[in-house]
């Protein structure tokens, strides 16, 4: 599978040497794809609203949220073509109060990585 490069830092599109957007390639795009789909909202997918975690079913109620958070970080992995397996350990709340984590990923093919969001 082949998805647009995004840059690490900013999430942004990435442009290949001759100034087109650039492209990466598995297992590196089923790791952005894993990331991209935790990263999404409920309903922020014009093209499909079905996507994403619902922001407003409890995950930011406090801290027992988190098993919580981690269980639909984890479904949405599981969501991405090529995704075998995903186990999530999150990091936060941090002092400017976001949370991150992540994701253990055990591709279709028997590959394991992991990747941060």
């Amino acid at each position: 599978m082949t998805s647009l490069l995004l840059d690490r830092t900013t999430w942004d599109f990435v442009l290949d040497a001759n100034s087109n957007l650039a492209v990466c390639t598995e297992p590196y795009s089923v790791l952005q794809d894993v990331a991209c789909a935790i990263r999404t909202w409920l309903g922020e997918c014009w093209y499909d609203t079905s996507l994403g975690l619902p922001y407003d079913s409890g995950i930011f109620d406090g801290i027992s949220s988190i098993p919580l958070l981690r269980s639909q970080a984890e479904e949405a992995a599981m969501t991405v073509p090529g995704v075998a397996a995903a186990q999530c350990a999150l990091i936060g709340p941090r002092d400017d109060r976001s949370i991150g984590g992540v994701i253990a990923v055990t591709l279709t093919t028997g590959e394991t990585s992991s990747v941060q969001f």
